[in-house]
């Protein structure tokens, strides 16, 4: 008997095989956990190639249930939940792996981000949690629990990640509000996802990346970036019932380099100095 067997849940935000969200799929998956997802609704709706690749990446693990979603629209959202209320049943679990800026305001410094832009990225990246919580609620059966993926960008500066940080700090305090509230009400957990600069097709906007896993390499406790199955494993773990005691968290995944200081001179040579 796998530690999800029996249990059923909804990803939002699977991009391809190569996203943090699939990771945790697999790890799911390989539980017993009955999964649907959502993905992005198609600019040509005769053309339906984000779920084609979609439906290729999760038909194997024997899952169905696969809907279009664009989280600025309620009645998207409402649309998932409805229809998986009817085709699932109650839910354990809602993985949200959400995040979007443009390029130009993603690759500018935080001072030249449009309005319109910080709108739009803040909508997307930060409410979209907030909007599948409200759905959530009702959805989950008491004790059931979410989770988001979040970065270090959202509580430290990190060059280039810019307005996306400002996002992720927006995302870690409604994680935490969500958690106080969504807990009270049904005892439903909410818990983030802090991972270290894993290879995706989102962490490819941001500029400086190959720097940052070389930083990783020398700087955090144990001397290398992180795996995409550790990530996964993480993920697994807080949505499991291992973790029935941790809410409101924001779980770091990167081989300890959110505890180091800034880098610079090896001070250690002029202690006796």
């Amino acid at each position: 008997m796998g530690l999800f067997e029996g249990k059923k849940g909804l990803v939002f935000g699977i991009a391809n095989d190569k996203s943090i969200a699939w990771a945790i799929t697999q790890e799911l998956a390989a539980q017993g956990a009955e999964i649907g997802f959502t993905h992005l609704p198609e600019s040509d709706p005769a053309r339906p190639k984000n779920e084609r690749k979609l439906r290729k990446l999760v038909e194997p693990l024997g899952s169905t249930f696969v809907m279009p979603c664009d989280v600025q629209k309620e009645e998207d959202i409402d649309a998932v939940f409805d229809a998986a209320k009817e085709q699932i049943g109650p839910l354990d679990f809602v993985v949200h792996s959400i995040a979007f800026a443009t390029i130009e305001d993603l690759k500018g410094p935080v001072y030249n981000c449009s309005r319109d832009g910080f709108k739009l990225a803040m909508d997307i990246s930060a409410f979209s949690l907030i909007a599948l919580a409200r759905r959530a609620k009702d959805a989950l059966v008491p004790g059931g629990n979410m989770l988001a993926m979040t970065y270090l960008g959202g509580e430290r500066v990190i060059p280039g990640y810019n307005v996306m940080g400002v996002c992720k700090a927006a995302l870690e305090s409604s994680i935490k509000y969500l958690a106080s509230e969504l807990g009270a009400e049904k005892g439903i957990r909410v818990n983030g996802l802090s991972a270290g600069p894993v290879r995706t097709l989102a962490a490819s906007a941001v500029s400086d990346h190959s720097l940052m896993d070389k930083l990783y390499s020398s700087m955090a406790p144990l001397r290398r970036n992180i795996t995409r199955e550790e990530v996964g494993k993480a993920g697994m773990f807080l949505l499991s019932d291992l973790a029935s005691g941790v809410t409101g968290e924001n779980v770091h995944v990167d081989a300890g380099f959110h505890i180091m200081g800034a880098p610079g001179e090896d001070m250690s040579e002029k202690a006796d100095e």
